[in-house]
């Protein structure tokens, strides 16, 4: 008989700093499909999500599967860019989507659905990726469930314990999620032909930051992410130990890094593969992030590196306002400090703000001056008066509509939409292109540096000011000390108290 396997997604990065509020716009403009519009997007040869992956975990799944005897049901695909937490109305919306869907699809055998894990909403849902996993599993009842999470997730005792199967990306910047929904596509196969009982146990760290730079390919995370890698070929009765490096721009009380471990059957092998996890990852708690400048040092350090910029650009990174964590995009402090001081200097710079793309959309060509920047957080700095020749305009998917305006030594691109630099074409598509920049402001932490790597010499982080200044954390309620902000000396007891052991 045939095996029916259903497939979802529901994913949305929250930052709980945010002034703003996503609502299902959000996600249906970016990405939103169901039935037979996700089966197409997620065959061989399509995009599973246009203009920014071509292959996703729902892609992986899929095509791990094509020669087994399943058929695969494709229920819903919802993303949003990061951004500030779910409207009530948004979240039962999406709710209301899976199941809907999952009720429609008759017998199944098996569900995958894809989560961030750091997910928030407003009105009284502390955690909607919980009330997600209820949700399938009212639908399903005992048949099997798989869920993988972006290794930022922040993990709770029903996102690891209420599924049977728990997988997480291992690459941090992610260039994994379809080999992810692969391995949980097999793994949830086996599960259901009764070749695997899944079996897993966690661990979670009163842990906000720590390891450098957090990148699984640099020390001393690269040494973990292998580990686990060699854990697998060591036993193959571990299936999939994960480690969660949480985003830290949530008011969740549990605040911390997590280790999953998942096995074929043996709890006493899932606690001691957890355990080493867990002790790996506190073990490197001390390691700091790489120290972040103010706007006039790093311009200063733009400033002597000459080779860099000969060769390529220096790279700004505004750590306070990085769109992929959920920041706003429109602090306007870099912009200021630019312009002010770094006159020498070619810079390319995004901002934020939706009235001033409507009003220089018409003035191509022309010389215009607006204000920019600052009015969706008008707490962060005051909004720039600019003055110089609109030389572009662009109608994306991404990002809305957007105008390139020059301004002498500073080159701006303004958008409707939080701006995501990822990828080069960013900037070339305004008519400005990377190879004449000294200086490329991103508003991204890491995640460029896959997509930049031919003009990046030097990256700089900078602080602004905004929503995702690394220490915002420290003004949550959290349920004890957490690192690095107070000394934590050891993380069993609070890892027993938070599993309710």
């Amino acid at each position: 008989m045939t095996i029916r396997l259903a497939y979802a997604r529901i994913n949305q990065e929250s930052n709980a700093f945010s002034p703003l509020t996503t609502d299902l716009d959000n996600f249906t403009r970016f990405h939103f499909l169901k039935g037979k519009g996700l089966a197409r997007a997620v065959k061989p040869f399509h995009s599973e999500v246009p203009g920014f992956t071509p292959w996703g975990e729902l892609s992986g799944f899929s095509h791990a599967l094509r020669n087994e005897d399943v058929e695969l049901v494709p229920i819903v695909s919802a993303w949003a860019l990061p951004s500030g937490p779910l409207s009530a109305e948004a979240y039962q919306a999406l709710q209301a989507h899976l199941r809907e869907g999952l009720e429609a699809a008759g017998n199944i055998d098996g569900v995958y659905l894809a989560l961030h894990g750091s997910m928030r909403a407003h009105g009284d849902v502390p955690e909607p990726e919980e009330g997600l996993i209820r949700t399938a599993r009212d639908v399903i009842g005992e048949r099997p469930l798989a869920v993988s999470y972006d290794l930022h997730g922040l993990m709770t005792p029903t996102k690891v314990e209420l599924p049977d199967i728990v997988t997480a990306y291992r690459t941090n910047p992610h260039r994994d999620l379809p080999q992810i929904g692969a391995r949980t596509a097999r793994l949830l196969l086996r599960t259901v032909r009764g070749e695997i009982r899944p079996t897993k146990t966690w661990r979670t760290l009163p842990m906000a930051f720590g390891g450098g730079l957090e990148v699984d390919f640099l020390e001393p995370m690269r040494s973990i992410f292998r580990r686990m890698k060699e854990m697998e070929k060591e036993n193959p009765r571990i299936l999939f130990p994960s480690l969660f490096m949480v985003h830290p721009f949530t008011d969740a009380a549990p605040l911390g890094w997590s280790s999953v471990a998942l096995t074929d059957g043996d709890e006493d092998l899932a606690a001691r593969v957890a355990d080493e996890l867990a002790d790996a990852a506190w073990s490197v708690r001390h390691v700091p992030t790489p120290t972040i400048f103010g706007p006039a040092e790093a311009i200063d350090q733009a400033r002597r590196a000459w080779w860099a910029r000969k060769t390529g650009c220096v790279y700004f990174t505004d750590v306070s306002d990085v769109v992929g964590a959920g920041g706003v995009g429109d602090n306007p402090n870099l912009l200021r400090e630019l312009l002010e001081h770094a006159s020498d200097l070619c810079a390319y710079v995004p901002i934020r703000d939706a009235a001033a793309v409507d009003a220089l959309w018409d003035r191509i060509g022309s010389h215009a001056s607006v204000s920019v920047g600052g009015s969706l957080t008008p707490s962060h700095g005051p909004p720039v008066s600019v003055e110089g020749k609109v030389v572009s305009r662009q109608q994306t998917r991404k990002f809305g509509r957007g105008v390139g305006v020059d301004l002498g030594s500073v080159k701006l691109v303004i958008t409707e939409d939080a701006p995501i630099g990822l990828y080069p074409n960013f900037y070339g598509r305004f008519g400005f292109p990377l190879r004449k920049a000294d200086i490329v402001v991103v508003k991204s932490f890491f995640h460029f540096r896959i997509f930049h790597a031919p003009w990046l010499r030097k990256q700089i982080g900078v602080r602004t000011r905004g929503t995702t200044d690394l220490n915002l954390y420290e003004s949550v309620t959290h349920d004890g000390p957490i690192h690095p902000a107070q000394p934590v000396d050891e993380w069993r007891s609070r890892d027993r108290m938070r599993r309710a052991i």
